[in-house]
Parts: structure tokens; sequence; C-alpha cells
């Protein structure tokens, strides 16, 4: 008797248009079964989607049991500092064997954020967030506003990249 079952290869008809440097580390099939969710070491795979869903860009993976749920971020602006962004809908995958893939994903994502931090702001607060992006040397920088705060407004901007550049000192080991 086996205690361990090893998971089939990805069919290569399933097998997306991988980087160079992109491979994979599992995958389940998804839905109907005729989909799947292929985890590689740059991001995610997922049906409906036209390329990879890169670690950095996944604010928010939940596993239900049943359902792989991710919520990606949308850039919305691009400053000199950081990057603004906001959370895009959630979607949504049944997976039909999941393995590993629903743990990899929480590794990954988790592991992609360097540094985050919470300010408040006159009217709500940002979130301050270092992320690793795979195949880049340093760190990207973005701000997650709350809801009801008017990051459009001078004197917030003004602040926020006051604070970015603080967070970035205070972030950066003094031995380098």
């Amino acid at each position: 008797m086996r205690l361990f079952r090893r998971r089939p290869k990805l069919p290569a008809d399933r097998r997306p248009a991988l980087d160079p440097e992109e491979r994979v580390l599992d995958w389940s099939p998804a839905g109907s079964g005729d989909d799947v969710v292929v985890l590689t070491n740059r991001g995610l795979w997922l049906p409906g989607r036209s390329g990879r869903l890169p670690w950095h860009e996944i604010h928010k993976a939940v596993w239900s049991g049943r359902e792989l749920t991710v919520t990606p971020a949308e850039v919305l602006r691009v400053h000199d500092e950081y990057a603004v962004v906001a959370d895009r809908p959630a979607e949504s995958y049944l997976l039909l064997d999941p393995g590993d893939v629903p743990h990899q994903v929480r590794t990954r994502v988790t592991g992609s954020v360097a540094h985050t931090v919470h300010h408040p702001l006159p009217g709500g607060g940002v979130r301050i967030v270092a992320r690793r992006v795979g195949g880049v040397d340093g760190l990207s920088w973005a701000v997650r506003y709350d809801p009801g705060t008017a990051y459009d407004d001078e004197e917030i901007r003004a602040a926020t990249v006051e604070l970015v550049e603080r967070f970035q000192r205070e972030s950066t080991p003094s031995d380098l």
C-alpha cells in the first residue's frame, strides 16, 4: 500500500506558455475538469486568463476546502516612489484534486511580502507594502488606501510619499 500518492504530470496540452526561467511546481484540475490551475515559481495560471498572475499581484488567496479564491491587485497609478493599488474582484476556482496547490499558493503569496505596515491618514489610512517580484532585484513598493481615503488629494499624496520614504529607510538594513 502506498502512503503517498504522486500527482500525474501536467498534460502537455494543458501546459501554459512558460517563460524560460519559469517552472511548474504543482497543478490541479479545476471546474468541470477541462480547466487547470497551474502554479509556477513566477505565479498562477488560472482558467479564463490569458497570462500568468504574478505572486506580487495577488492581494489575497483563500482556500475554503473546495475553492481557491484569489483577489488580484490592480495598479491605479504609478508614482516615482510607489504604485497605488486596489483590489480587483475576487475570482474563485473549484479545485477537483487540490493536492498541495492551496498550501503552495498561500506560501508564495505571503512569501512575496517583504514588509507591510498600516498608517492612519485623514479620512482613512494607507497600507504600505514592499513585495519581492520574481526575476527582479530589490523590492516593489505599493500602497493600498482604505476605503474613503482621498488618495488624489495633494496633502494625502504628500503624506504618503513621506510615509513610504520613511518606511523604505526603516526597512533597509543598515549594514548594506
